[in-house]
């Protein structure tokens, strides 16, 4: 009996102390969960976000919150983990992340000589990473070191935990991961590695900073670790340079230089919508056409495509060379906003359509006299400075007629415009728009490419102004989305920017406008004495805008919209036509209708009062010339032209001076004078000053 209870105190101490055990290994088994979960938080947060384009290209790698280029996803070779096993851990498969043996000779050569010497395993050398401990080797760390081990191999499969270690590894010069350092020292991907090249930068391991490929140290360390197989050789000098510029156009391409001027957080992997392909060819182009213009002072220059209907960014390009320091070739001028010139027209006229006026509608291509908002007088003048009388609003703005295009605007209103500009399109000006009143159809007004090929966008896609896309999901540039025209309306304008015939008189019947397709819209544009020129035209399935100029605002050598951003945008459309991105895609005008109109069909929109619409910009002005308010200065013998627009009777302070369509008036006294003509329905009265 005695020697029952003696038992049954035996077996009641033991049950306590596994009681506790198996709380001990639940309570670590929980906690390695926990341990995992930050191990591979670690592991993430320290790679680089990697940047590809919409065909998984490289645009860039950036440096990790370290300073270092780490691709922690890249797959590893076989022949490489096979050698690395051999040389750090050969008894990766059989250990359970430590090896007691090593563990204990460590332990054993601290007591003795203050040194371990080497001693992990690859699991744990890959926590010793993840914890940041490579300098700070102490009882503590090892402990804290071994228990995280433990949790990976409890969680990860040994091939998993392999490649976290070969994709963290540090190889010198900022690199961390086989794939990148492969891509520094050799210039090549990781699986296209020679056995030599594996020596090297398993070599490289134990002493990154003083042993890596481009040093000395190196081919005496590879030669140690393939046991004298054969002799090796040092990178030599110039090469060395050379891997590096590779390198650090591996890590960011030329598409890199715009894209990180947006300013967007990168994070993880990014998968844009822009082409890496597409977008060298035309920085190709740029620089092709830059050094053509060179003698003519053009400098810089700038593209946007953009793929319609989805409104993808496809390339940007804001430099001709992103790695020159020749001044303002750092800076993107795709995101500078400058005079537009008058690519704003296509945005005045549809907003024309939209109230009344048509592509028939005539208007009066004369002198005007407007008043500025500081009280100057102005009066507009065409490109050509030249004046063409009775014309349509089709054949003024498909040949960009400054003088017409103010007399629309003023038709609309100001306001109404100002309307459609702060409002709709949401866009925020660098002045006040009332500083630059109607001068906004003569091309003051600033906005940088970027914005103004996505506001273009508006007429490719139907009326609707949808957000600009960069990213494949996720973040837009521009994130409006609504119907800014009516389709009916952008399908006027589209008809007038295809008809190459119409624009003839200003641009010619052949030159860069004139590409290897025709269902292609087209809008130049250049600022006062040629600051910028631009170049805007689209399909219905891709959008190409072009600025250039300087990046100083220095004047150009009168280059214009046409020969200056439209010799870029004519190599680079051709580039679009003939590439995967055109499905040939036709304009619709199924919502217009063609009218009779003298010797050519006009269009408009169905049921349209022809007449009422077609004269509705024609005013009943008698006298053209002087203006009312015109000051002259007196002098002997001066005369003054009186024009008007058809046969009528002068008066001057009442007297009559005669009849007929222009007359010569010779003031004989300064003071004010009002110039009156008649006719048998009409007249009208302006007042002049002479001053003495």
């Amino acid at each position: 009996m005695m020697f029952k209870l003696k038992n049954i105190g035996f077996w009641k101490k033991n049950a306590m102390v596994l009681m506790i055990f198996l709380i001990f290994l639940i309570v670590f088994w929980i906690w390695t969960r926990f341990a995992v979960e930050f191990l591979q938080d670690r592991y993430l947060e320290r790679q680089s976000v990697k940047i590809l384009d919409r065909s998984e290209e490289i645009i860039a790698i950036l440096a990790n919150e370290d300073g270092f280029y780490a691709d922690y996803l890249a797959e590893i070779p076989v022949d490489f983990a096979e050698k690395l096993i051999s040389k750090e851990d050969k008894y990766f498969y059989y250990h359970f992340g430590i090896n007691p043996v090593s563990i204990l000779r460590a332990f054993w050569k601290i007591l003795l000589y203050g040194d371990s010497g080497a001693s992990s395993t690859i699991t744990q050398q890959l926590v010793k990473i993840l914890l940041n401990n490579e300098d700070e080797r102490n009882f503590r760390n090892k402990f804290v070191e071994i228990l995280y081990a433990l949790s990976l191999e409890m969680n990860f499969e040994k091939e998993e935990i392999l490649k976290m270690y070969i994709n963290t590894i540090f190889f010198g010069n900022n690199t961390q991961g086989l794939s990148l350092a492969s891509r520094l020292y050799f210039d090549k991907d990781a699986f296209d590695l020679s056995e030599e090249e594996i020596w090297k930068l398993l070599a490289t391991i134990p002493s990154p900073s003083s042993s890596n490929p481009f040093l000395d140290e190196n081919v005496a360390q590879t030669e140690f670790l393939a046991q004298g197989q054969r002799k090796f050789e040092k990178i030599g000098i110039s090469e060395v340079e050379n891997l590096k510029k590779k390198f650090q156009n591996y890590v960011s391409s030329d598409s890199f230089f715009e894209i990180k001027n947006l300013n967007f957080d990168f994070l993880g992997k990014v998968d844009l919508t822009i082409d890496k392909n597409l977008t060298g060819k035309i920085r190709e182009i740029v620089n092709n056409t830059i050094l053509n213009l060179y003698k003519k002072n053009v400098h810089h220059a700038a593209v946007v495509v953009i793929k319609l209907p989805e409104n993808e960014l496809l390339a940007v390009v804001g430099s001709p060379d992103s790695d020159s320091n020749f001044d303002g070739d750092q800076i993107n001028m795709a995101m500078q906003s400058r005079p537009i010139g008058s690519t704003v027209k296509p945005f005045i006229y549809a907003r024309a359509f939209e109230m009344d006026l048509r592509p028939y509608t005539l208007v009066d291509d004369r002198e005007y006299k407007y008043t500025t908002a500081m009280g100057q007088a102005h009066f507009p003048k065409n490109y050509d400075y030249k004046y063409r009388g009775i014309v349509t609003l089709h054949e003024s703005l498909a040949n960009s007629l400054n003088v017409p295009a103010v007399k629309v605007l003023e038709y609309i209103g100001f306001e109404d415009f100002e309307n459609l500009l702060l409002e709709k399109l949401e866009f925020e000006p660098l002045r006040t728009l009332d500083e630059y009143q109607f001068g906004i159809a003569l091309g003051g007004l600033e906005m940088n490419l970027l914005q103004l090929s996505h506001y273009f966008s508006i007429f490719g896609n139907k009326g609707y102004l949808k957000p600009l896309k960069i990213f494949t999901s996720g973040q837009n540039i521009f994130n409006q989305n609504k119907q800014i025209f009516a389709e009916k309306d952008v399908q006027l304008v589209n008809k007038i920017l295809t008809d190459r015939d119409a624009s003839s008189d200003q641009f010619g019947l052949v030159g860069n406008l004139h590409v290897a397709q025709k269902n292609v819209a087209v809008k130049t544009g250049t600022s006062r004495e040629y600051h910028d020129s631009w170049t805007i035209g689209y399909t219905p399935d891709f959008l190409v805008g072009v600025w250039i100029g300087n990046a100083d605002n220095t004047a150009m050598d009168e280059v214009s919209g046409q020969i200056g951003a439209g010799a870029i945008w004519h190599d680079a459309m051709n580039l679009l036509i003939n590439s995967e991105y055109n499905l040939k895609t036709e304009f619709e005008f199924n919502q217009i209708q063609g009218f009779k109109n003298v010797e050519n069909i006009e269009y408009g929109l169905p049921n349209d009062d022809f007449e009422y619409h077609k004269n509705l910009l024609m005013d009943q002005t008698l006298i053209l010339n002087p203006h009312e308010g015109d000051e002259f200065l007196y002098e002997n013998g001066m005369q003054i032209v009186l024009k008007a627009s058809e046969n009528i009777e002068w008066f001057v302070n009442g007297e009559f001076l005669g009849q007929g369509k222009e007359m010569i008036w010779e003031p004989e006294d300064y003071g004010i004078f009002k110039i009156k003509g008649n006719n048998e329905e009409v007249s009208e009265e302006i007042s002049v000053l002479i001053n003495y």
